[in-house]
């Protein structure tokens, strides 16, 4: 198999560091993307199989310099990664209009700035490839004290589902939300961000003594987690999301048990609003042109 070329963003720490390392270590070459990208080494990396360089997602003149590096030295990008981003906690009426904002900037408006350019260029080139969001089982699941990183994750979800379906099929580009649950990375420590003050009505939460508490406990590897990235990377037909975790699963299969039972038993009243004598032509489309 020829090696293909990734593009990572956010590989200073965490999944994406690992991510490189991965990707060198089965013959493939790799962007590797950081704000400080000087400080990025890795073993068996050299000139040839590695180029480093910076890249802030919320930044569209840094995407395109970063596309156009990685297409001038390997010539095409193959792999895109969209890794880069971090975690806000705090009760929702504490966080700032900036917190808001700051998250939604690099969690979804990076991301989907990344895809554009992804996207552009794998079509051009006519090579197709593979666009990974690490979205989050946060991407499915609302938890209290998130609500603003869960709305920027489940944006991506919406985003990327809808997407996918205007590519045409011949330019080969293929989309995957990979939603992982809690894994040993620094996500809930040093990468974690907190409501500037707190609210005193909400005094039965306490976000960092719930994010402390999960700190070096979680079930993942993240060694392991990204071997399950890079295994979906390189499948033909990789599925549109892909939980990743044990309790990722877990919280997957009992939500989807809710929402089967909650479809099921409102449904005489979901079905109540048709049009008299309309004909259902099959399963619905939201989009009237398609």
């Amino acid at each position: 198999m020829a090696p293909k070329v990734f593009l990572i963003t956010g590989c200073s720490t965490g999944f994406g560091n690992e991510y490189v390392k991965t990707a060198l270590q089965d013959g493939h070459k790799v962007v590797a993307t950081a704000r400080k990208p000087s400080t990025l080494t890795f073993d068996g990396a050299n000139d040839s199989n590695l180029l480093g360089i910076p890249l802030d997602v919320t930044d569209s003149k840094s995407i395109d310099s970063a596309f156009a590096a990685a297409v001038k030295k390997f010539g095409s990008v193959d792999v895109v990664v969209n890794n880069a981003g971090y975690g806000l906690t705090g009760e929702f009426e504490a966080l700032s209009d900036a917190q808001i904002r700051q998250q939604m900037e690099v969690n979804f408006f990076g991301l989907i700035a990344v895809t554009r350019k992804a996207m552009e260029t794998m079509r051009d080139l006519k090579t197709g490839g593979v666009i990974q969001q690490i979205t989050s089982i946060g991407g499915q699941i609302g938890m209290p004290l998130r609500s603003i990183y869960h709305a920027s994750k489940w944006a991506v979800e919406g985003f990327t589902e809808s997407v996918s379906q205007e590519v045409k099929p011949e330019w080969g580009i293929k989309f995957t939300c990979i939603e992982p649950g809690g894994f040993r990375t620094d996500w809930a420590g040093r990468s974690m961000e907190f409501a500037e003050t707190k609210n005193p009505a909400y005094d039965h939460l306490h976000g960092h003594s719930v994010m402390s508490r999960q700190e070096g406990y979680q079930a993942g590897d993240p060694v392991k987690g990204v071997q399950a990235f890079y295994e979906l990377a390189m499948m033909e037909n990789p599925p549109l999301h892909c939980v990743v975790g044990t309790d990722a699963y877990a919280l997957m299969k009992a939500k989807l048990e809710r929402y089967a039972e909650s479809v099921e038993k409102h449904k005489e009243l979901s079905n109540s609003t048709d049009v008299d004598g309309y004909k259902s032509q099959g399963l619905p489309r939201l989009a009237w042109n398609v």
